[in-house]
């Protein structure tokens, strides 16, 4: 007998996805803990598009004009900025999310590209800093493995106020990735599920802040550039209240940044997209004279040469990269299948990072997953990935005639959506329409 489709159709409020959570929540009685990031889909920078040289514009010829990428980070007020050759930063991953064979194919991958990577909370790792050439280390509500000694080795710090996956909310790490070592850098113990705090314990607002970041420049000899990272919720507000702070450079991470492990409930529904984001954080520096002076960094779902284009067209001076060089070190690739099968996932669509049981070794701390990581080949993967990364954002660059990346403007810039042209602030296709704006 044949099924009626009238009765056999799928409510749009209660799709099998939405009906199988709550049976789960039903059955387990505690929030789903997942890791990566937003499965839902928002305006993006898929959403826009370049607007290359033709009569009105003269473009560059890729094989005989150069498109410098090069980005000083923390001029504002650290003696010793970093110089990157390349505006692509690694953002944040722990040791205890992440292995440390990861940790030190980031540092290694990063050095050769030219760019900096970034401790994450949890403290510095030997391998880390040794295979960076410039670590950037985080100082987090929780304080784990924060010590005067690893600050002076760092080579920028960066406060960490948000995270895009979970503004407003703090970390998660589950006990069966608490290892020994994982216990002792963060004074925990061995084995126990580990919360981090949602703030910072030393201040409750920017009057506060500001002297924590004078603490900070003493205990460095104000050699190293202060970053403040943000999850996009109020960036326009956050932006100028860490310039007021006294940052050097200004993260602000959008909803699309991935985690180790947080309630999916927080990844899917707090937060704004990286693309309103980008915007607002650059109209508050331009308010307050400080756009170009206090470094703006972009973070969350930045995937490709178009994505850095496009953020840097915005008004961003370079972006970071967390969940896509996983994906370089080898995440989700299609290797020990059986292993994803095993723990309920599968290639290209795993987010276990919060079991310890990573198939291809990178977010475990098990001796025998990690071993399926080489740190040497791992690297190099991450540094050909910044490289074709590159490489696809000069070549945006010079077709919109412009010599160095950060000389891209909102002038590149048209959006495919009203969603996207109202989020960005650039005209809709073919039109001088912003949707906000009077014509």
């Amino acid at each position: 007998m044949a099924k009626d489709p009238r009765t056999i159709r799928p409510a749009a409020t209660f799709p099998p996805h939405v009906v199988a959570e709550i049976q789960r929540a039903a059955d387990e009685g505690i929030y789903d803990i997942r890791g990566f990031g937003a499965r839902r889909s928002v305006p993006s920078f898929d959403d826009l598009i370049l607007l290359g040289a033709s009569m009105s514009r003269y473009p560059l010829e890729g094989y005989r004009e150069a498109c410098g990428t090069d980005v000083v980070l923390g001029d504002r007020f650290a003696k010793t900025p970093i110089e990157l050759k390349i505006p692509i930063t690694i953002a944040g991953m722990s040791f205890g999310a992440l292995g440390a064979n990861a940790k030190e194919a980031l540092g290694r991958g990063a050095s050769a590209a030219g760019t900096s990577t970034t401790t994450g909370d949890g403290g510095m790792t030997p391998e880390e800093r040794k295979s960076s050439e410039k670590l950037v280390y985080q100082l987090l509500p929780s304080r784990y493995g924060m010590n005067p000694e690893d600050l002076q080795k760092a080579d920028a710090i960066e406060v960490v106020v948000g995270q895009g996956a979970k503004p407003g909310g703090g970390g998660m790490l589950l006990g069966l990735k608490i290892t020994e070592r994982v216990a002792a850098m963060r004074d925990l113990p061995e084995g126990i599920d580990q919360r981090s705090a949602c703030r910072h314990p030393d201040w409750t607002g920017p009057d506060d802040l500001e002297i924590k970041i004078r603490e900070l420049r003493e205990i460095t000899d104000w050699q190293k550039p202060i970053y403040i990272k943000v999850g996009a919720s109020r960036p326009y507000y956050d932006t100028a209240l860490a310039v007021k702070a006294g940052a050097d450079v200004v993260v602000v991470d959008g909803m699309q940044g991935g985690t180790a492990a947080t309630q999916d409930v927080f990844i899917e529904h707090v937060g704004i997209p990286t693309l309103p984001a980008v915007r607002e954080a650059v109209r508050a520096l331009t308010e307050l004279g400080m756009h170009r002076k206090v470094k703006l960094i972009v973070s969350g779902g930045i995937r490709t040469g178009a994505d850095v284009a496009k953020a840097m067209a915005m008004g961003a001076d370079a972006v970071s990269i967390g969940v896509a060089a996983m994906i370089a070190l080898n995440c989700n690739r299609p290797l020990y299948e059986d292993d994803y099968a095993a723990i309920g996932a599968a290639p290209g669509a795993c987010a276990h990072c919060h079991t310890g049981r990573c198939p291809v070794g990178i977010a475990t701390q098990d001796p025998a997953l990690e071993k399926r990581l080489d740190p040497e080949a791992a690297g190099r993967r991450v540094a050909n990935y910044l490289n074709v990364m590159t490489m696809e954002a000069q070549a945006l660059a010079r077709a919109c005639g412009k010599s160095h990346l950060r000389n891209l403007e909102p002038e590149d810039l048209a959006a495919l959506t009203i969603e996207a042209a109202a989020m960005a602030g650039v005209p809709l296709a073919g039109t001088g329409w912003i949707p906000g704006h009077s014509v």
